[in-house]
């Protein structure tokens, strides 16, 4: 076999994500998105952006790079994890059901 100076490539088979977010978050990324056209003058949509935006939160992340490198802790990955945001000081949707975008993600 030969020995090439490229590795065999990583699985690149995008998975599909549904999101559900807050309206203030909805807006925020909107407003970023806006922002990205004005800046580089290419319109990009929410759905677009975000995979990149978790990705360069992620490489950021000292503590997640560090926990990765030395192992992980074992978790049971046949729960989905399920929890509900609890309200924060001053949040006017405390006693209400949060009103929520939807958008469904392909990396």
């Amino acid at each position: 076999m030969a020995n090439l100076k490229l590795g065999k490539l990583p699985d690149r088979t995008p998975a599909k994500i549904t999101v559900t977010v807050g309206a203030e978050l909805n807006l925020a990324l909107r407003d970023y998105a806006t922002l990205y056209r004005a800046t580089y003058g290419e319109a990009e949509s929410v759905a677009e952006l975000i995979p990149f935006m978790l990705e360069a939160f992620l490489d950021s992340d000292r503590a997640f790079a560090k926990a990765r490198k030395e192992g992980l802790p074992d978790t049971d990955t046949d729960k989905p994890a399920r929890r509900t945001r609890s309200p924060r000081a001053g949040d006017s949707e405390a006693a209400s059901p949060a009103v929520s975008s939807t958008s469904q993600l392909q990396e």
